[in-house]
């Protein structure tokens, strides 16, 4: 049950992100869930082997490599996804800032 929760949290987040930043846009609700699921796919399977393959760059940037990282799975994300459009490199940086506060912001409201 706990799953489902933070997938409607995580959608949400979606949303909300969308709703705010013009330079991400997103078809409806359903697809909130569809992009939730792609990146949590993602990130579980593909980004572990992008951070191994690319540790020497992300030691030498102090880490901020893996920001570029999470970029390049929000736009895999876009390709993947025919109701999730992101505008460009920067507005991918910016969702993947503001879905990260929205998401901590909710579970924490929910954990207290």
């Amino acid at each position: 049950m706990r799953v489902l929760i933070n997938w409607f949290i995580s959608s949400m987040a979606v949303f909300i992100a969308a709703y705010i930043l013009r330079g991400v846009h997103i078809d409806s609700f359903i697809t909130a869930f569809i992009v939730v699921f792609v990146l949590g796919i993602l990130n579980t399977f593909v980004k572990p082997i992008l951070f191994i393959l690319t540790l020497p760059i992300t030691v030498l940037t102090f880490g901020l490599f893996a920001l570029f990282l999470n970029v390049i799975t929000i736009l895999l994300t876009d390709y993947l996804i025919v109701g999730f459009i992101v505008d460009s490199f920067w507005w991918a940086v910016l969702f993947g800032l503001v879905l990260s506060f929205i998401s901590s912001l909710f579970n924490r409201i929910l954990k207290d």
